[in-house]
């Protein structure tokens, strides 16, 4: 028998002793040619079936790609399918498929060896078929070109072409042209392109309450792993809620600009006072064009807390830096800050009334040192034994949970309670930095008492502090999985109700939560149900990509994404969309 390369080169239609065929022997020779221009890139196909439906998986919706075109179109590509009368189909692309052009068996060892030998591939021998997705119909009323679900089906070989027009593409995905700026339009991380200037589609978030209610206060997560830009991310959109111009009104009808108060585990955000020297003029003429706010923000504070010992240094951003302690006061209304994590019910009950007699011996000046010295008491440890109040096992357990918050109230600095106005200011950013502090129960305990005093106040029918009330207030979170995690406790379960409730009466109060986080599966679910906006960079964890809840077709992207990629999923807002970030943070960035 002999060897494959023997004959490898050997073509089977050649019959020996045959002469090759010549143009002469053939019957007619045809032009395959179209006269003329070709319109598109290709046409709908109805060699399987032409169906829109009602139901997804019986929609059948093909199109014929030409040679030509074939390298331009990509998985996720917008296409425009005209009707004859005016109305247009905007489509996504979801598949792409090489089919036989003729019946035949290319997978085959002889196929194989030429078409190793060849420099290429004759496509014309083969279909190059797309499967659509139909998103919309775009049609014109007054004037304006408006969007309505997909109700009708095209004709069989209508030309389809690129949605190129930025009106068409901004309709057809439901894109708000006004808004707070996120990204530009991308498909496999390239962005979507037009014919217009500037040739990119700019992403925007609603704004307006004449075009419904802002979604800011409809609440933002952003999630992503480390490396993936999420700080950059956030830097870029808190700036936008930072604008000069950015103004909602209030029940007085006054139009008052938001303050933003950002917890910073990290100490990243307090440099966004400070521009950024990698935007250059030309940059910054662009941004400008597309009516991006951009630079740093001079009204911009670090309020540090004071614990214990811990010094603040920050020489990588150039803020006011204002030093404040949490008064023992805060803990009247809110016994959890000190209830830990080990504190059950019955436990929690006795915390609470020992602090009701407490505040009432010893007033709102009561102090942390105060209270621990009124639990040293044996009297009256003994008294409430003795009554049947509080058991001496559990008065131990409160006292037990109660101890070591030395380092976390009443320290040399002024109270959070009388900066308020300084803290909660109109057009300006507050950023509370945490990482200088190395015990993580006292780094919880200052994030909740300041996060629960602007929940409060926002949700108080008799607020103490109308700077709070009458403010409209975007309250950022960094790793607020640490924050806002379901878990077994009575402090766990005060949190997430306490946060709930704000999350659900934000639009009422305007008050928008703006999540930041890498473990998206440990935000409490009331919480993240009430999550309007979800802003998806690169995440590794097969549970966290879950977690987010985004479509299908998206969620498999987001292990792949490249820093500054993300995937928008924000229903009220527009059709699930994949961006690109923009390269230069607004704000200064980095340690550098």
């Amino acid at each position: 028998m002999s060897d494959l390369g023997d004959f490898a080169d050997h073509d089977p239609d050649d019959a020996a002793g045959e002469e090759p065929a010549t143009e002469e022997d053939d019957f007619e020779a045809v032009s395959v040619t179209p006269v003329g221009t070709d319109r598109g890139i290709g046409t709908l196909s109805a060699s399987e079936g032409l169906v829109i439906s009602e139901d997804d998986d019986e929609t059948r919706l093909r199109a014929y790609i030409t040679v030509a075109n074939r390298s331009s179109v990509r998985i996720g590509s917008y296409l425009i399918a005209a009707y004859p009368d005016g109305e247009r189909l905007f489509c996504r692309i979801v598949a792409l498929e090489y089919a036989q052009e003729f019946r035949s068996d290319d997978a085959t060892e002889i196929h194989a060896r030429r078409a190793m030998r060849r420099e290429e591939v004759d496509e014309q021998d083969y279909k190059f078929m797309a499967s659509l997705e139909p998103v919309a119909v775009l049609y014109s009323e007054g004037g304006e070109l408006k969007r309505r679900m997909t109700d009708r089906v095209p004709k069989p070989e209508t030309v389809v072409r690129q949605a190129e027009d930025d009106e068409e593409i901004k309709t057809g995905l439901k894109i708000p042209a006004e808004g707070v700026f996120l990204g530009h339009l991308s498909v496999g991380g390239e962005k979507v392109r037009t014919a217009a200037e500037p040739p990119t589609i700019d992403y925007r978030l609603k704004d307006d309450y004449e075009a419904g209610d802002p979604l800011v206060f409809r609440h933002t997560l952003v999630a992503g792993g480390t490396g993936s830009g999420k700080t950059h991310a956030a830097k870029n959109v808190l700036r936008q809620y930072l604008s000069e111009d950015r103004r909602y009104p209030i029940e007085d009808g006054r139009d008052v600009a938001p303050a933003v108060v950002q917890f910073d585990p990290q100490d990243e955000y307090a440099q966004m006072h400070d521009d950024n020297p990698a935007i250059e003029a030309d940059y910054e003429r662009r941004l400008e064009r597309e009516g991006v706010a951009h630079g740093g923000v001079d009204d911009t504070k670090a309020f540090v807390p004071k614990v214990g010992d811990a010094t603040y240094a920050a020489s990588h951003h150039h803020a006011e830096q204002v030093e404040f302690t949490i008064p023992f006061s805060m803990v009247r209304n809110r016994p959890w800050l000190i209830a830990g994590s080990k504190l059950n019910d019955n436990q929690y009950g006795a915390l609470q009334y020992l602090l009701k007699r407490f505040f009432d011996q010893h007033g709102s000046d009561g102090t942390y040192s105060q209270f621990m010295s009124f639990l040293d008491d044996p009297a009256l440890k003994e008294e409430l034994d003795e009554s049947g109040r509080v058991h001496e096992a559990t008065f131990d357990a409160v006292r037990r949970r109660a101890f070591g918050f030395d380092n976390v109230f009443d320290q040399d600095a002024r109270p959070i309670t009388d900066l308020v106005r300084e803290f909660v200011r109109p057009g300006g950013l507050t950023t509370v930095p945490t990482y200088h502090l190395n015990d993580s129960r006292a780094t919880t305990t200052v994030v909740l008492a300041v996060a629960s005093l602007l929940v409060d106040e926002k949700l108080s029918n008799d607020p103490s502090f109308e700077r709070i009330k009458e403010t409209p207030l975007v309250l950022g979170m960094d790793e607020a999985h640490n924050f806002l995690t379901d878990a077994d406790s009575v402090q766990a379960d005060k949190v997430i109700g306490k946060f709930s409730e704000a999350a659900k009466q934000g639009r009422k109060e305007r008050l928008g939560l703006f999540l930041i986080t890498q473990d998206p599966q440990d935000i409490a679910d009331p919480i993240f149900k009430q999550v309007n906006t979800t802003v998806v960079l690169n995440l590794g964890d097969e549970d966290a990509i879950k977690a987010v809840n985004i479509p299908s077709n998206l969620e498999g992207k987001v292990p792949y994404m490249e820093k500054g990629q993300m995937v928008v999923y924000s229903p009220d807002n527009s059709e699930p969309v994949e961006l690109i970030g923009l390269p230069r943070c607004l704000t200064r960035h980095g340690r550098d």
